[in-house]
Parts: C-alpha cells; sequence; structure tokens
C-alpha cells in the first residue's frame, strides 16, 4: 500500500505541469470548436474522448466543412498513429500488468505523458500511470469547455484572436525539432509545399479538407521514408 501511495503521489506531482498546459491549449481548441459550430458541450466531449489536439482540430475543421466521415476517420487516424508506437514502447515497461489494465491505461498516451512515464527507471505501476492521467484530463476536456463556453461570451475580436493560438502551439511544437534535425525540417517543407499546391491550385479544388491532410501526411513520410532507405542502401554498399 505504502508503495501505491507513493506511485500515485510521484504521478500526480509529474502531471501537475502537463495539466496547466493542456489546459491553456484546450481553451484555444474550445473557442475554435464553438467558431466553428460544435456545441460547448459535445466539444468537452471530443476532448475528454480523444486527448489528441492535431487530431481534433483536423477533426472539427472537417465537420465545419461538411465533410464525409470516411475523410475523418481516416485523417485522425493518420494524425495519430504515433501513440500506437507509443503504447507499444510502453507496453515494455508493463508487462506485469494484466491486459485489461494496459488497455485502460492506453486511453491516456499523449506525447507529453509518454514523455513523462518513458524516462521512469524500472517498470511502471498502474497506480503510477493512472495517477499521471487524471490531472491532464480533466485539464484538456475541462479548459475545452471553459473556452467553449467563454468564447460565447468574449468579444469577437478576442476569440478571433485566442483562435490563433493552436497555430502558434504547433509552430513552437514544430520549429525547435526542425532547427536541430534537418530530416524533421525536410518533412515539413515537403508537407507545407504539398499542402499550398493541393490548396490553392485550381486542379485540386474539388478536394475536400479532410483528403489534404491525408494526402499531405502521406506524400511526405512516404518521400521521406524512400530517402531513408535509399541512404541506407547507399551506407551498406
Amino acid at each position: 500500500m505504502t508503495l501505491q501511495r507513493a506511485d500515485i503521489r510521484r504521478g500526480m506531482r509529474l502531471s501537475v505541469p502537463i495539466a496547466l498546459g493542456y489546459f491553456a491549449v484546450s481553451f484555444a481548441f474550445g473557442i475554435s470548436a464553438v467558431q466553428s459550430g460544435v456545441p460547448p458541450f459535445l466539444a468537452a466531449f471530443i476532448s475528454l474522448t480523444n486527448l489528441s489536439s492535431s487530431g481534433q482540430f483536423a477533426g472539427v475543421k472537417i465537420l465545419a466543412a461538411g465533410g464525409a466521415y470516411v475523410e475523418l476517420v481516416l485523417s485522425v487516424l493518420i494524425i495519430n498513429l504515433r501513440y500506437i508506437l507509443m503504447s507499444l514502447s510502453l507496453s515494455q515497461k508493463m508487462i506485469a500488468l494484466p491486459r485489461w489494465q494496459k488497455l485502460l491505461l492506453g486511453y491516456g498516451v499523449t506525447d507529453e505523458i509518454y514523455a513523462a512515464a518513458i524516462q521512469q527507471e524500472g517498470d511502471l505501476s498502474f497506480s503510477f500511470f493512472a495517477s499521471l492521467i487524471v490531472l491532464p484530463v480533466l485539464g484538456w476536456s475541462g479548459g475545452t469547455l471553459t473556452g467553449a463556453l467563454m468564447g460565447q461570451l468574449l468579444p469577437q475580436t478576442v476569440t478571433a484572436a485566442l483562435g490563433i493560438a493552436l497555430y502558434c502551439m504547433f509552430i513552437a511544437i514544430v520549429v525547435p525539432p526542425a532547427t536541430k534535425d534537418s530530416r524533421i525540417l525536410k518533412t515539413v517543407l515537403i508537407a507545407a509545399g504539398f499542402s499550398i499546391a493541393l490548396t490553392y491550385l485550381p486542379q485540386f479544388s474539388f478536394l475536400p479538407v479532410g483528403w489534404r491532410v491525408i494526402l499531405c501526411t502521406l506524400a511526405a513520410s512516404s518521400l521521406m521514408a524512400l530517402r531513408d532507405v535509399r541512404t541506407l542502401k547507399e551506407r551498406r554498399q
């Protein structure tokens, strides 16, 4: 029991800064969702069941544009594929846990929670990882609901200004690693180039938003994967 209490305290302590950051970002998502026509409580429910800023933003954008469910599912699936890899990595530190506990904990795997958990020495207990999830989930869904409700009360100029916070978050996530790794920078530039082409070239005007996201993601990742394969072959020769 003492060990479980210590794990809970450790998980809660690590989760506080994650929860605060999630509240700020999801506040902006709540405003963006309401501006796209999503009711406040539905926006909060989306955050409660997804825990994915980029996936949620893309999904709401597709819904607002009247996209098909196939676009929505494929777009969110491709954007969130990284969570499968993260879950596989974390499962190696949860070998002793029953399968049902692993499935429950899989709900809370996000970039920040993964980063906090994978750095821990030794195996991860159910108590630790569950306590690491609770506050970020509350911060993410609570921030969304707060932003969605406040977005209906704040002046249009204020909500429009807060709406760009999501774009700022994406820039803050992408720019630092792109400046350190040329491969990431090239991937970003390829994806941006395809996105601009699919958005502004009249030949692709028929493509819905969701399919543009899918094509940009597949094109950038495929081209860089082929480049890495060629580089590896050249080194072996």
